[in-house]
């Protein structure tokens, strides 16, 4: 009996197509991809930062400027602040979106005059960074008035001034407030009395203030640093040798083992001021590597 061999082959018309996932797939279609935003909202907002001629002000402007805001810089240094100016314009902002106010907080003429400049010069103002600040020392004992006086009327009430001043401003742009305060408002640390005062006085001012704006769109907050490598403690009257060591110690009063940088506190400063931030008001961030939950030791 013969046996018919049979052939599975199939004519072309016939093949049967791979099933997936080798299966040929339609080409995508072309999809386009928003640009990433970040910190939203501070695209030309006319920001006025006190305190900007060095140390956090000086980072906060610059960071703002990457956000391509428009500036206003206060402070005492006219050569430190032209500085910061040119870094700022080198990160984009146009030099007449930059001014420039030279001036003491402390008299309150120059208070004023930050304000007024900034709204002739801009139009308009959108947010106010208070970085300006001193560090006095000395425990109670040995404590002058003077000193003291002097640590309230920058730390506190000139905040306090130019906050009022500002606030007509901000009301009708629904602006924001962020104040610089620090970690010994929170925390007290010896020594440094009425530096722990004007600090804890400025966090109520922000809560205080905070309160009393809600309603009208306006917000308010705070950060307080931890140790943050700057000028302020070498301006207390701290030489180089000592400051050495008060860094190396911030090594063990710090949680993360090490002290802070400025660009680590103007970030967040700029994100409380952003849109991102729109429903943040009377909070005091903490940015200090975890000092102000450890224990004493």
């Amino acid at each position: 009996m013969e046996t018919t061999k049979r052939t599975t082959e199939s004519s072309p018309s016939e093949r049967i197509e791979p099933s997936p996932p080798f299966a040929r797939r339609p080409v995508a279609e072309t999809v386009k991809i928003q640009p990433v935003q970040i910190m939203s909202g501070l695209e030309k907002k006319v920001i006025l930062i006190t305190g900007a001629s060095s140390g956090i002000g000086a980072g906060t402007a610059e960071e703002f400027a990457k956000k391509g805001s428009w500036l206003s810089l206060c402070g005492r240094n006219a050569q430190s602040l032209a500085d910061v100016a040119k870094k700022c314009h080198e990160a984009g902002v146009p030099q007449d979106k930059i001014l420039q106010v030279v001036g003491d907080l402390s008299q309150e003429a120059d208070t004023i005059a930050a304000v007024e400049k900034t709204v002739a010069h801009f139009g308009r103002l959108d947010v106010l960074v208070n970085s300006a600040g001193i560090l006095t020392t000395g425990g109670l004992e040995d404590l002058s008035l003077e000193d003291y006086d002097q640590q309230m009327n920058i730390n506190t009430r000139a905040v306090l001034h130019i906050m009022k001043l500002s606030l007509p401003h901000l009301l009708k742009t629904k602006g924001n407030i962020v104040n610089v305060s620090s970690i010994t408002g929170i925390r007290a640390f010896p020594g440094v009395v009425a530096y722990n005062m004007s600090k804890a006085a400025l966090d109520h001012l922000t809560r205080s203030v905070a309160l009393e704006v809600a309603s009208r769109g306006v917000r308010v907050n705070a950060v307080n640093p931890g140790v943050i490598v700057t000028d302020i403690h070498r301006r207390a009257g701290m030489d180089d040798e000592k400051y050495k060591a008060f860094l190396e110690h911030g090594k063990t009063t710090h949680a993360m083992g090490r002290v802070g940088e400025v660009k680590e506190v103007a970030k967040p400063i700029v994100f409380l001021a952003s849109d991102d931030a729109s429903f943040i008001t009377g909070q005091m961030l903490a940015i200090d590597g975890g000092r102000g939950v450890m224990c004493p030791r």
